[in-house]
């Protein structure tokens, strides 16, 4: 890093979030004034100032230590922010969060956090439940000569020891536990969600050829998984939608090659198309048999949309023989410390139904102290009784769940913080789902999350 970096006073976060929108306005003005080029290339800004002053307003409600203003991960180079495996956000979300670290010729970026919560699914078939999720990320980049740049990746968690089961998530689906359908449930991460590097060749200007994949991955395939997204950054459970947008986020097997510009990017994928099995704590078997196709445009600082399309090779234990054709598509937009994704999702069963899901959800950042944030799906469901037996068994079911919450941030050391806070979600259901869930049912969550880059 730069010494300008180094020597930057954070204090100018309680200024702006005292001041409002002019002096974010300011700072990100006065951020973009200062020295980036004593930055290795992979992490420099070369983005135009609108971009750099983007990104830097997001940083000014975020919470002190979260991150240092110009560090770009990869070859983003301040023209977006980087999602998960190959995704894209928009550069008005800030850089990613987390510990900077410089090691010779790589600059190492370490993320994770250590998310306690207590909820209260409610109804009939709700549950209660106290558990831990987690996730640990490490990330380095360094250029090879002047043309090559190489990004390795590795990405873990330890879910697993949560069981089989998970956590209650009130008209979640997907997966098995113990050969059982996971119904009203969330299933947990592997230990391994990622394992993977990913290769740039710069053609000339800022346009690039990339080749990104290896034993654990992400397809070029719908928007950025949620746990990566800034709108969903507080969102203690997973979205019911998460086997619409996110399934293919832990992948055993991926090749993706694409073409990447400023102000867009596309690609296509190679890979697994079934989704992990129970065993969580040891590698699957790696397969290529699914492919993909995604284009992103991010012709602002403010904006990324992206459009994909794929084919999955039996994606699902539980319907055995049926392959899937899904398609998505998205439009991510942020400000100022504002976040949104509006997303949609088709899957279309080969053979069996045609299933839609609609995703809105958005994380307000006051201040680097208050967040708030909110999230509502539809989806059509086919899974929720998967007992043969049932009069309801393989009845499609279109469900709505809205759920919002509040979180109070609270730096420690460094990029280490805590976020405490909670959520309460409603529903909207067909009456023939009444004699199982209740009239009304209402959750709600509690949650301590201990996190490196809050």
């Amino acid at each position: 890093m730069s010494g300008d970096h180094q020597g930057m006073n954070h204090a100018d976060n309680d200024i702006l979030a005292q001041t409002g929108a002019a002096a974010a306005d300011d700072a990100a003005q006065s951020h973009a004034a200062m020295n980036h080029t004593g930055m290795d290339h992979a992490m420099s800004f070369t983005a135009p100032p609108a971009w750099r002053q983007a990104s830097d307003a997001a940083l000014a409600h975020a919470p002190v230590g979260a991150t240092m203003s110009g560090m770009t991960m990869g070859t983003a180079n301040g023209w977006y922010s980087p999602g998960s495996g190959t995704a894209r956000l928009p550069a008005a979300e800030g850089p990613m969060r987390g510990a900077m670290i410089p090691a010779g010729e790589w600059m190492v970026m370490a993320h994770g956090y250590a998310w306690g919560s207590v909820t209260d699914q409610g109804g009939a078939r709700g549950a209660d439940m106290a558990f831990v999720q987690s996730m640990a990320m490490l990330m380095g980049d360094r250029d090879l000569g002047d043309r090559f740049h190489l990004q390795l990746r590795a990405m873990g968690s330890l879910e697993p020891a949560m069981g089989q089961r998970g956590y209650p998530n009130l008209f979640a689906t997907g997966e098995t536990a113990n050969g059982v359908p996971l119904v009203d449930r969330q299933h947990p991460h592997d230990l391994f969600m990622e394992l993977a590097a990913r290769v740039d060749y710069r053609l000339g200007g800022d346009t690039n050829l990339f080749f990104y994949g290896g034993p654990v991955g992400e397809p070029a395939l719908g928007p950025s998984a949620f746990m990566h997204r800034g709108s969903a950054r507080y969102q203690p459970l997973s979205p019911i939608t998460h086997h619409w947008f996110d399934s293919t986020h832990i992948t055993y097997g991926v090749v993706t090659a694409g073409v990447s510009g400023p102000k867009f990017q596309l690609e296509g994928s190679w890979f697994k198309g079934r989704e992990p099995d129970e065993r969580r704590w040891s590698l699957d078997p790696i397969a290529l048999d699914s492919w993909s196709l995604r284009g992103t445009w991010t012709p602002s600082p403010y904006l990324a949309v992206q459009v994909s399309h794929g084919h999955l090779k039996e994606p699902e234990v539980q319907h055995p023989g049926e392959n899937e054709n899904r398609t998505t598509a998205s439009v991510q937009w942020a400000r100022g410390g504002i976040a949104t994704t509006i997303a949609w999702s088709r899957k279309d069963r080969q053979p069996g139904d045609v299933l839609n899901a609609y995703l809105a959800e958005a994380t307000w950042e006051i201040t680097p102290r208050h967040a708030v944030f909110a999230r509502v799906e539809n989806v059509v469901n086919d899974e929720l009784f998967p007992d043969h037996d049932s009069s309801l068994h393989d009845r499609r079911f279109r469900v709505t769940k809205a759920e919002g919450g509040y979180a109070y941030r609270l730096p420690i050391v460094g990029p280490l913080g805590v976020a405490l806070g909670g959520t309460v979600a409603a529903y909207a259901k067909p009456a023939a789902l009444d004699a199982a869930y209740g009239n009304a049912p209402v959750s709600w969550t509690l949650f301590a999350k201990l996190a490196v880059g809050l």
